[in-house]
């Protein structure tokens, strides 16, 4: 089968990589659109030293499985949790499978992912896609679910002021989210077209220079995929507020937790989240994705949709392995 491999920092496509088999309590997903995700970018640059198949975010359709009892779902278009832990530890045992020691990632750390013709998961990790939910839209669950994950660690109330530093593919989503749950969200935006997409979508755009040097929110989302994002938040966040953090970075970055500590601010980490809420968020029409996409590529020039992804500006760039079109 064809596949994006990633083989001494660079991405290759072969065309000969071995196609899975699952195995006991999997199934073998066709893939149809997959996503660039900030974090695929970062794999490029050394983050988890990672070798194999890379991509996590995806739309597909089941086409074998293992197990006699999983034949329901063949046939069914499916997304999936990228988090396979190992089953039998403490961590999973509590329901944090998420968090366990030994888990794998699709994608990004010890399991191939989703920038391939045909990849495996466990059935656990499926979810169904309702049937009118067009894969152009089915293929941003994985990071809605990322943008949903900051509701359950935070209380988000009516007109609360929240700040998105990040007008990218992951922090459009976020505003979106906090949006809906009645917040008043104002994104930090860097070009002119960032702009006028924020203020299209409803939300409150502002350059970084117009946040100007006073604090004023008891929330700010981070997701600039930079290393200057936590110390722009900590100088945006109320003192005693919360910052989000949502950026994985491949290389550390100097940091300065003295804000943090005067101010008194809680840090929150914020990774995966729940597949429940961003599908039926999706499927009603309450998030808007269609704008958010800037390319759809196929397999075959996943060198150039990559190179793409990674100039500023860019949203998100969709592979379609499948020649669908979304």
């Amino acid at each position: 089968m064809r596949a994006v491999v990633l083989e001494g920092g660079a991405p290759v496509v072969r065309d000969d990589y071995p196609r899975p088999d699952p195995g006991p309590g999997e199934a073998l997903v066709r893939v149809r659109l997959a996503g660039v995700c900030a974090t695929d970018l970062e794999l490029l640059k050394g983050y988890r030293d990672f070798h194999g198949v890379m991509g996590h975010e995806f739309v597909g359709v089941v086409t074998a499985v293992h197990d006699a009892g999983d034949t329901p779902w063949l046939g069914c278009r499916v997304v999936g949790e990228i988090n396979i832990g190992c089953g039998r530890c403490d961590r999973c045992g509590a329901g944090l499978g998420n968090h366990c020691g030994a888990r794998r990632v699709v994608g990004i750390h010890q399991r191939d992912g989703a920038f391939a013709d045909y990849l495996v998961l466990p059935v656990a990790n499926l979810h169904r896609v309702p049937e009118p939910l067009p894969d152009g839209a089915a293929v941003f669950v994985e990071p809605l679910a990322a943008a949903f994950a900051v509701l359950d660690q935070v209380a988000v109330v009516p007109g609360m002021p929240v700040l998105v530093l990040g007008a990218g593919r992951l922090g459009l989503l976020v505003a979106q989210v906090l949006a809906s749950a009645g917040a008043t969200v104002t994104v930090a935006c860097r070009r002119p077209e960032q702009s006028a997409l924020v203020a299209g979508l409803g939300l409150v755009p502002r350059t970084v220079a117009e946040l100007g040097v006073t604090p004023r929110f008891p929330l700010v989302v981070e997701a600039t995929g930079a290393p200057a994002g936590l110390r722009l938040a900590l100088a945006q966040v109320l003192p005693r507020g919360t910052v989000v953090l949502k950026s994985t970075l491949a290389h550390p970055a100097p940091l300065d937790l003295t804000p943090a500590v005067v101010n008194e601010v809680t840090l929150k980490g914020s990774r995966c989240g729940p597949f429940g809420p961003a599908l039926a968020a999706l499927a009603a029409g309450r998030i808007s994705v269609a704008p958010l996409v800037s390319a759809t590529f196929p397999l075959d020039r996943a060198a150039e949709a990559l190179a793409l992804a990674a100039t500023p500006g860019t949203l998100k760039v969709l592979l379609d392995p499948a020649g669908t079109g979304g």
